[in-house]
């Protein structure tokens, strides 16, 4: 389906030390993933978004095609610097015509989203809850994408006085019993913590004390120290802790 990671590092990081450098590094895994469930490729777009200090929101740069090819992002990755990052490539469950605006990372205020996996029976499945939205929200809609309507559910729980941990988490577990064998691996940061799932697919995460904290669908190299996720769990992450949560089984 996707690969994607996050990563809260200090002091400020390069995003090709991160995304590229790494032996099996996000930019491998657009070709050749080593833990990928579902699909093989990742050529059906990418996205990466990163926070400046002074700006309240983050910089994003997503394209439609293979980050392989994108030289402007290979000029990107090697010269900007961020404490905060969200990067994503993308197997796109079905073709369609949303380009750019289907690859994660969606945004808002300074949240960055994205979604691995794929909801079951889409559209029709999720019908019932995209019918609760009020209208506007639906039409703000990024792309006509499953992935889309996941974040905005979230960000109507967000809106709504949820705090984020709870609001992905009751949003998993409504999709989930929506639409049984949906695959829900989300994940979202504000750029000073990580919130993530681990629905169906791989999620893994290393913690490096002092210097970086990375939440990935699968490791980047092969340090000793990354730590795998149990399926059906709330991963809620800063720079120096992180909290694993049993998410609970949707009701029959």
């Amino acid at each position: 389906m996707c690969r994607h990671l996050a990563c809260l590092g200090s002091p400020p990081m390069l995003l090709g030390d991160v995304l590229v450098a790494p032996a099996h590094s996000l930019v491998r895994q657009s070709w050749e993933p080593r833990r990928q469930k579902y699909g093989t490729v990742n050529a059906d777009g990418f996205g990466v978004g990163w926070y400046a200090d002074g700006d309240p929101a983050p910089g994003r740069y997503r394209r439609r095609g293979p980050i392989w090819g994108d030289e402007t992002f290979a000029d990107l990755a090697r010269v900007v610097r961020s404490t905060a990052l969200l990067a994503a490539v993308r197997d796109a469950t079905r073709a369609g015509a949303d380009g750019e605006a289907a690859a994660a990372p969606f945004a808002a205020g300074r949240l960055l989203f994205s979604h691995n996996g794929a909801v079951k029976g889409w559209p029709d499945s999720l019908a019932p809850l995209a019918g609760a939205l009020p209208p506007a929200e639906l039409l703000a809609l990024e792309a006509r994408t499953d992935s889309a309507l996941i974040w905005a559910l979230i960000l109507h729980r967000i809106a709504a006085g949820d705090e984020i941990p709870q609001a992905v988490a009751d949003t998993v577990v409504d999709i989930a019993s929506a639409a049984p064998g949906s695959r829900l691996n989300l994940l979202l940061t504000d750029g000073s913590t990580i919130v993530a799932t681990a629905w169906g697919d791989s999620l893994w995460y290393l913690d490096e004390p002092g210097r970086r904290m990375v939440v990935a669908s699968e490791p980047y190299d092969d340090d000793p120290y990354w730590r795998e996720v149990p399926d059906r769990t709330l991963l809620a992450a800063t720079r120096t802790d992180v909290l694993l949560t049993p998410l609970k089984e949707p009701t029959e």
